[in-house]
C-alpha cells in the first residue's frame, strides 16, 4: 500500500486524480481549468471555491501555462513539494507523449497525400479557433477605452512595426502598474477564466480546510533552497550546451530561445505563439509557416497545455539540422530539451512565490499590471490570427519594409479557394452554431483528407 499523504489522500489516489485531469485537459486553458475545478472542487472536494480562484489569480500573474501552474500550486498546497511535482509532471506527460508520436508521423509521412490532407484541414480549424480566442479574451479583457487602446497599440506594434513580444508585454505591464498604483478604476477590469463571485464549496468544508497548512507559510530558507535547485535544473543544460556546442548549434539555440520564452509567456499560449512562429520560421528556419499551424493542430487535438506545440518546433528544427547525430535521435532529444526548458521554470515560479500569494493578490499595482498585460495579449493574439490567416489561404506571402514599417503582402493569384471555404465553414460552425472545438477539428481534418483524394 502506498504511503499516505497529508489530508487523508494516498499517493496512489493522488496519481489517479492528476492523471485523470491530464488526460481530460483538452481545449486550452479555459477547458483545462474547468476540468480541474469540476474534479478538485466539485467532485473530490479537495479545495474550496475561493482558494481555487485565489490560486488561479496568482497563476494569471506568472509567465508560462497558467493551467499547469495551477495544477502545481494545488498539488503543492495539498501535498507539499511531492504533490506539486506530481501534479505538474502528470499534467504535461500525456501531451508530450502524444505530440512526440504525431511528430514522428509528421516527419516520416508529412508528404503523403492523406497526411497532407489531414493537416490541411486542421489548419483551417486552428485558424477558426484562434479567431475564437481573440473574441473570448477580448470580451473578458477589453472593458473600457483604455484597455481597447492598449490592445490596438499592441497589435500595431507587433504587426506593423515588428516590435518584439517581450517589449510589448513589458510596456503594457508598466502602464498597468502605474495605473493600478494610482488606483484608477480603468485598471480594475480583472481577469481569469471564471467568475470571482461564484459561491461553490466553502473553504472550510473542503478536505484542505480554511486554514493555511504549515508548509504553505513563507519560509525564506526553504524558498532559497528550492530556488537554487530549480534554477540549477533549468539552466545547467542550457549552459552546458552553450559551452560545448557553441551558440550557433541548433540545440543551443533551442535551449536559449525557449528558456527566454519561459520568462515572457504571459497571457497563455496564443499570446506567445505569434512570436514563436515568426522566430521559428524567419529567424531560425526551423519550420515553414504552414508547419507552425500543423503543430498547433497537434496541440489542439491532444491533452495538456497548448504551449506544448513548442515541442514540435524543437523536434522539426533538430530533425532538419541533426548532423552529426541521426535525425530521429536529434529530433527526440530536442523535443525533450524544449519541453524541459519550457516547463521546469513553472515549478520554480510556484514553489518560490506561492507562499506569498496573499500579498500579491491584494496588491493593486500588480493587479493593474496584469489587467494591462491581458489587454495587450488580445492585440498580440489578433496578430497571430491575421498572420495565420494569410498563410492558410495564400500560398505566397511577400513582405515590404520601409520607414520602420513591415507589411505582409499576399499574392492574390495564390489564393487557395478550398482553404478559404473550409476556414469560413469552421468559423461559422464555432460562432454561428456553437459547435465544439474537437468536433470542428475532426470535421475539418476529415474534409481535408477527402479533398486530398479528389
Amino acid at each position: 500500500m502506498a504511503s499516505p499523504l497529508p489530508h487523508d489522500v494516498s499517493f496512489r489516489e493522488a496519481v489517479r486524480v492528476w492523471l485523470r485531469i491530464a488526460l481530460l485537459s483538452f481545449g486550452g486553458p479555459a477547458g483545462q481549468i474547468a476540468v480541474m475545478h469540476r474534479i478538485l472542487v466539485e467532485e473530490k472536494r479537495w479545495i474550496g471555491e475561493k482558494r481555487f480562484l485565489h490560486a488561479l489569480n496568482y497563476c494569471m500573474l506568472l509567465p508560462g501555462p497558467e493551467a499547469q501552474q495551477l495544477a502545481i500550486y494545488i498539488g503543492w498546497l495539498m501535498h507539499r513539494t511531492k504533490g506539486g511535482l506530481l501534479a505538474g509532471t502528470l499534467f504535461v506527460l500525456p501531451g508530450f507523449i502524444a505530440i512526440l508520436a504525431l511528430s514522428y508521423l509528421y516527419a516520416a509521412l508529412g508528404n503523403v497525400g492523406l497526411v497532407e490532407g489531414l493537416f490541411f484541414g486542421l489548419k483551417a480549424a486552428v485558424l477558426a479557433i484562434v479567431v475564437n480566442a481573440v473574441v473570448r479574451i477580448g470580451k473578458r479583457a477589453l472593458g473600457n477605452s483604455v484597455m481597447l487602446g492598449i490592445a490596438a497599440a499592441a497589435f500595431v506594434a507587433i504587426f506593423f512595426f515588428d516590435i518584439p513580444f517581450p517589449l510589448i508585454i513589458l510596456g503594457a505591464a508598466l502602464i498597468g502598474f502605474l495605473g493600478g498604483r494610482a488606483d484608477s478604476p480603468l485598471f480594475h477590469v480583472g481577469g481569469g477564466h471564471g467568475s470571482s463571485g461564484a459561491e461553490g464549496l466553502a473553504d472550510s468544508d473542503s478536505l484542505l480546510g480554511a486554514e493555511l497548512p504549515a508548509h504553505a507559510r513563507p519560509n525564506r530558507a526553504w524558498s532559497l533552497k528550492v530556488s537554487a535547485i530549480f534554477l540549477t535544473l533549468w539552466l545547467t543544460p542550457v549552459a552546458l550546451l552553450l559551452l560545448t556546442l557553441g551558440p550557433d548549434n541548433v540545440f543551443s539555440q533551442i535551449a536559449t530561445f525557449f528558456s527566454q520564452m519561459a520568462v515572457v509567456t504571459f497571457g497563455g499560449a496564443y499570446a506567445v505563439l505569434s512570436y514563436v512562429a515568426q522566430a521559428a520560421v524567419q529567424s531560425y528556419g526551423w519550420l515553414a509557416p504552414g508547419e507552425m499551424l500543423d503543430g498547433l493542430g497537434m496541440a489542439e487535438t491532444t491533452p495538456g497545455p497548448l504551449i506544448q506545440v513548442v515541442q514540435f518546433v524543437g523536434f522539426m528544427g533538430a530533425f532538419r539540422d541533426a548532423a552529426p547525430l541521426d535525425p530521429w535521435l536529434a529530433a527526440t532529444l530536442a523535443a525533450v530539451l524544449t519541453t524541459w526548458v519550457t516547463f521546469v521554470p513553472c515549478f520554480l515560479w510556484i514553489f518560490l512565490g506561492a507562499p506569498y500569494v496573499e500579498r500579491l493578490r491584494d496588491n493593486a499595482a500588480l493587479s493593474g499590471a496584469m489587467t494591462a498585460i491581458t489587454a495587450a495579449v488580445v492585440g498580440v493574439v489578433l496578430n497571430l490570427a491575421v498572420w495565420f490567416g494569410l498563410h492558410v489561404v495564400f500560398a505566397e506571402i511577400g513582405e515590404w519594409r520601409g520607414a520602420g514599417l513591415r507589411l505582409l503582402v499576399p499574392d492574390l493569384a495564390s489564393l487557395d479557394l478550398a482553404a478559404l471555404l473550409l476556414t469560413v465553414a469552421a468559423i461559422l460552425a464555432i460562432f454561428r452554431y456553437g459547435v465544439g472545438m474537437l468536433k470542428v477539428l475532426g470535421a475539418c481534418a476529415l474534409a481535408g483528407m477527402l479533398l486530398s483524394l479528389l
